[in-house]
């Protein structure tokens, strides 16, 4: 009885139990597999690749401390550097500038600088962008001198690339988005 209970658990699990001796010769075969491995010229190929990706990883290791590095001495750099710009140079630079809308968008700055350069000596045209570098249509013009604002705003709705400009100071434009902003915000 036990004997069946025996034979009829094997061809439940699939087959016989091997003996000691087969078993044996499984492990031999699977050691000389791994010995085979190793003199496999393969295998030594797999060892270099391990080896430079270990070297690699290293090396990007190093290259994230010193990127951390720069960026750390970057940032201590442009703390001091916005510290320097005080409200005070803000606001001459602004009084400095104009806003001007309706710029078509094919309009590069030097055209834009050279449209202005009747007023007075141009510093600087910034024409804004959006997230993907297209033009959004306004710029900002910033001379050398005051007086070069009041001539500009004299050109309030000249032509340039067939489009009629719209100009105002920096300061006042800037205090009209504020105001606008602050009314939305209120709503």
């Amino acid at each position: 009885m036990e004997q069946q209970h025996d034979e009829q658990e094997h061809e439940v699990y699939g087959g016989e139990i091997p003996d000691e001796g087969e078993m044996d010769a499984d492990v031999e075969m699977s050691s000389r597999a791994e010995e085979d491995e190793l003199q496999d010229p393969n295998s030594k190929d797999l060892e270099d690749m391990k080896k430079r990706l270990k070297e690699i990883e290293e090396e990007a290791g190093a290259l994230r401390e010193m990127q951390a590095k720069v960026e750390k001495e970057m940032g201590a750099v442009q703390d001091s550097s916005s510290a320097s710009a005080t409200q005070a140079e803000k606001e001459e630079v602004d009084a400095r500038s104009i806003y001007v809308g309706n710029v078509d968008y094919a309009c590069t700055p030097e055209e834009v600088q050279q449209h202005f350069q009747s007023c007075g000596t141009v510093n600087r045209v910034t024409i804004l962008t959006d997230k993907f570098g297209q033009p959004k249509g306004f710029a900002y013009v910033e001379f050398v001198e005051v007086d070069a604002v009041q001539n500009a705003l004299l050109l309030n709705e000249s032509e340039l690339h067939g489009r009629q400009l719209k100009k105002g100071s920096k300061v006042q434009t800037t205090h009209a988005v504020q105001a606008i902003l602050m009314v939305t915000w209120l709503m």
